[in-house]
């Protein structure tokens, strides 16, 4: 039979550790007989399958390029200055050390550690990380982060880089680690990044664009292992081909399997199922223009305390798998999260819509969602049906996932009319969350700025940015979490754990809250 391992129970993380949950309970009480005793072995091939095409990765001109990858691939390939561990914290990669040299958090300088070779054998440099960074911050190229929060960056000696913010940033080590700002060769702004050239542990070999990408070692990684001499990643279009392949042995791995398919996977000889601590959200952007039911705070809140989450994480997550949002983008394992006062009151919500003129119950607009998650069907329809407790009547209607996003937020007039919608949202640092909603005009919010409360918000994240110390930021955010917990700007659904399922004879991989941030440096076969 197979191990179900499930390290995201929060009793099990407080008592032994993210380290010791991951393994089973064998390996705690005998330990000089299992993992303990195993010496990672190198060699062999490893392929994992994938459910989710990165729909950039279009043609060979491009796909080596760490903006266009599929998948986790960044971290095959490159290194950032900083890596984000299971726990969600900051550990250092290419950066050994990074401090703020002024008390308001804008200037920061970053150590570069020596020894780092490209996969040429050129040296990594500090010179390297300012041309990546030039780029990452590059109005028309860039990434969103860079572009919003970094104004310059430049060599302040041989192995020491000074980062200049255009806003205080008191979590810069989180921020460095992004998956796409990586440290690419220094070259020109048209050029760098193209030829895939990276200081990770594997190469590139073969790419066949939105189907699979094939990598070879790096002989010379800085790091530990790898331990592979090749390492593949296959897209797959459904969770069935998907579990065929593992059958049939095509695939030693499969990352984000349906929570459905736990107990098929269970059964099988061999395998392993793996739960992170935490994993993305599905939101519902909440319209707010004139005329819009969501324009009044109360029917926000009254949605929000009818749907029954509980429920949806019994019937469609095997009561495990999933977690109560808190109405925000935060994940709560982090010791930043603010959970709820109420969860679900059906009494308050009738209570709520008929102060706001709906005595009878209301009809809301249609609900659109896609296929982001193979689960994702069953978690629209036990909400819908949820929610009619409270007589609030919610269409549903799924969409293509094709040309998704743009239809949803499309605002060809600048009315800032878009549609009530569901986006997903993958778990990052408090800041960053926070930031989600902290933006005056982000889509994420449903528009809710300008207004006394966003205000407030904003005025909040500007104080907690510009605090070095942990736990007076904490508080902030705490803050921050009780606005949007009853402003409920965006209505979050679900929290969902990531949950990878791979072969018994695969050591060193944990599944990870963050997708893009797993690596696979110290994966081996035995």
């Amino acid at each position: 039979m197979g191990k179900y391992k499930n390290p995201s129970r929060r009793d099990v993380l407080i008592g032994a550790g993210a380290t010791a949950a991951a393994y089973s309970m064998g390996d705690l009480i005998l330990p000089n007989t299992s993992l303990a005793a195993m010496k990672p072995k190198k060699g062999g091939k490893l392929t994992y399958a994938i459910l989710t095409r990165n729909s950039k990765h279009k043609s060979l001109k491009t796909a080596k390029h760490p903006y266009q990858g599929i998948h986790i691939r960044t971290k095959n390939v490159y290194n950032a200055l900083t890596w984000v561990d299971h726990d969600i914290q900051a550990q250092p990669e290419v950066a050994t050390k990074w401090e703020a040299v002024k008390d308001d958090q804008t200037i920061w300088e970053v150590d570069i550690r020596e020894g780092i070779k490209f996969h040429d054998g050129r040296d990594l440099t500090v010179d390297d990380v300012v041309s990546s960074y030039n780029f990452h911050r590059d109005k028309k190229k860039g990434t969103s982060f860079a572009k919003k929060m970094l104004a310059k960056v430049e060599k302040a000696g041989p192995n020491k880089a000074r980062f200049f913010m255009k806003t205080p940033n008191a979590e810069f080590g989180w921020w460095a680690a992004e998956y796409r700002q990586v440290i690419m060769p220094a070259a020109d702004i048209d050029k760098i990044g193209l030829d895939g050239i990276g200081s990770g542990p594997f190469k590139f070999a073969n790419i066949d664009p939105k189907r699979s990408v094939v990598y070879e070692a790096n002989q010379d990684y800085w790091g530990e292992g790898p331990y592979l001499d090749n390492l593949e990643v296959v897209y797959q279009q459904s969770m069935g081909s998907a579990m065929n392949g593992f059958r049939a042995k095509q695939f030693d791995m499969i990352l984000g399997i349906d929570p459905a398919m736990v107990p098929q996977f269970e059964k099988l000889e061999n395998t392993t199922v793996d739960i992170a601590k935490a994993g993305s959200q599905m939101l519902a952007v909440m319209p707010k223009y004139e005329g819009s039911p969501f324009m009044d705070k109360r029917v926000r809140q009254a949605l929000t305390l009818a749907v029954d989450r509980q429920k949806i994480i019994d019937i469609v997550y095997g009561g495990s798998s999933a977690w109560l949002t808190n109405d925000t983008h935060m994940a709560d394992f982090n010791e930043d999260f603010l959970p709820r006062g109420v969860v679900r009151d059906v009494a308050k919500a009738k209570k709520l819509l008929a102060e706001a003129g709906h005595p009878n119950g209301i009809t809301l607009p249609t609900l659109y969602y896609s296929s982001y998650y193979p689960e994702i069907d069953r978690v629209f329809q036990v909400m819908a049906e949820s929610v009619k407790e409270a007589g609030i009547t919610m269409p549903i209607e799924l969409k293509q996932k094709s040309g998704y996003r743009k239809w949803r937020v499309e605002d060809k007039k600048k009315t800032r009319k878009h549609r009530f919608a569901m986006g997903p949202v993958g778990p990052r640092n408090p800041a960053a969350n926070l930031f989600r909603m902290a933006r005056p005009t982000y889509n994420e919010s449903g528009y809710w700025h300008p207004n006394p409360k966003g205000d407030e918000f904003i005025a909040l994240y500007k104080k907690a940015m510009a605090t070095g110390d942990q736990k007076e930021r904490r508080a902030v955010y705490h803050e921050m979490q009780r606005i949007l917990q009853e402003e409920v700007p965006t209505f979050f659904i679900i929290g969902r754990r990531s949950i990878d399922v791979f072969r018994s004879n695969v050591h060193g991989w944990k599944a990870h809250s963050q997708s893009w941030s797993g690596k696979f440096d110290t994966v081996w076969k035995s």
